[in-house]
């Protein structure tokens, strides 16, 4: 059931059911850092969006001040603070990894996790794909907001219908 990944012990990659299955291929290249045919920026966007959304909701219901009615506000800053260190980490691993004097070695790479598209291998492509992140971030994270500002709006609307 669980053996190293082309018979090398040494790989540092376990050949289990879940990580060789089909399924689990076809999952992981449907993922917008994956899929094939999308721009940087629009990679980027659709990341960003998805961890905007979901990164307001905990920092709006577990934050020191979550029986006040600036809970959702410290929420909104908090995502958006967490989003801003997060785009200065990728824009800083994207900088040391994609410098223009060093020849990119390839390394290898186990069948197991789908590859990463070319246009993301450069600095330039990096540097749209985290852009992207941070605009979509905030996006995600505002639109959230929003929709946790105006809670009873929306259950009403749910209940009645449009």
């Amino acid at each position: 059931m669980v053996a190293p990944y082309g018979g090398n012990p040494e790989a540092g990659n376990l050949s289990t059911i879940v990580n060789r299955s089909d399924a689990t291929l076809t999952f992981l290249r449907n993922l917008p850092i994956y899929r094939s045919g999308i721009s940087p920026i629009s990679r980027g966007l659709e990341i960003g969006m998805a961890h905007g959304y979901f990164l307001v909701g905990p920092f709006a219901v577990l934050n020191p001040v979550r029986e006040t009615e600036a809970a959702n506000v410290v929420g909104l800053m908090s995502a958006i603070a967490l989003l801003a260190i997060l785009t200065v980490a990728m824009s800083s691993y994207g900088t040391v990894t994609f410098s223009k004097n060093e020849s990119q070695g390839s390394a290898v790479a186990a069948a197991t996790v789908p590859a990463i598209p070319i246009a993301l291998q450069s600095r330039d492509g990096w540097s749209q794909f985290v852009g992207g992140f941070l605009i979509g971030g905030v996006g995600g994270a505002i639109f959230a907001y929003l929709l946790l500002d105006r809670l009873s709006a929306v259950l009403m609307l749910m209940q009645n219908g449009l």
